[in-house]
């Protein structure tokens, strides 16, 4: 893994701005110095790609931890998302910013499989909770083993402090997201300037 502090990354598909400038790794750069919106234009492209590439990566590891324990990683997401408490289809969904749809598919699988059951829910008379059984709970356990190690592989690579600080602005970027998305209701293509 390239370190940020190494060589300029480039920006925009391998394109340097149209200025000239490289943000180097990123570091020590002043938020006034990412104003240009071409700039910041690079960067949000930059983080949706680099999120998908992670998506992909991590679907692909999470496919090969879950085999072992006759788990797919679809299904393991849904069962660790109710492994603390119980949940809604619905709240599921939500926590993991999937459709309710999937999960529903997901979730009715699972309890035709003897890894979870739905429960009564008495805040919601027809939204029943999804909770892991005790199979359900030993499948998930045996995967335990080999995320520890991946985990300890990955904080070898990064350094602890990086790993902690990859997390806390993932979860930032997810609620400034999130934030985003409840005050506008839907993206909008700003109109022509005015004249």
């Amino acid at each position: 893994m390239r370190e940020a502090t190494h060589e300029p990354l480039p920006v925009g598909g391998g394109a340097d701005l149209d200025h000239g400038d490289h943000l180097d790794g990123l570091g020590g750069i002043g938020a006034g110095e990412f104003g240009d919106a071409r700039t910041q234009q690079d960067l949000l492209s930059r983080t949706a790609l680099g999120v998908f590439r992670l998506n992909g990566q991590f679907l692909a590891i999470s496919e090969e931890l879950a085999k072992p324990a006759g788990l797919t990683a679809a299904w393991w997401q849904v069962l660790g998302a109710v492994l603390r408490e119980p949940l809604p289809v619905a709240g599921i969904a939500r926590s993991m910013g999937i459709t309710r749809q999937s999960v529903q598919r997901i979730a009715d699988l699972l309890v035709a499989k003897g890894l979870a059951e739905y429960a009564p829910n008495p805040a919601h008379r027809r939204a029943k909770l999804l909770r892991p059984t005790e199979e359900g709970r030993s499948a998930v356990d045996r995967i335990g083993p080999g995320h520890a190690a991946l985990a300890a592989r990955l904080t070898a690579e990064l350094g602890d402090a990086t790993l902690a600080e990859t997390v806390r602005t993932l979860e930032r970027l997810a609620t400034a997201l999130d934030a985003l998305e409840s005050a506008a209701p839907a993206a909008t293509v700003p109109g022509p300037a005015p004249e």
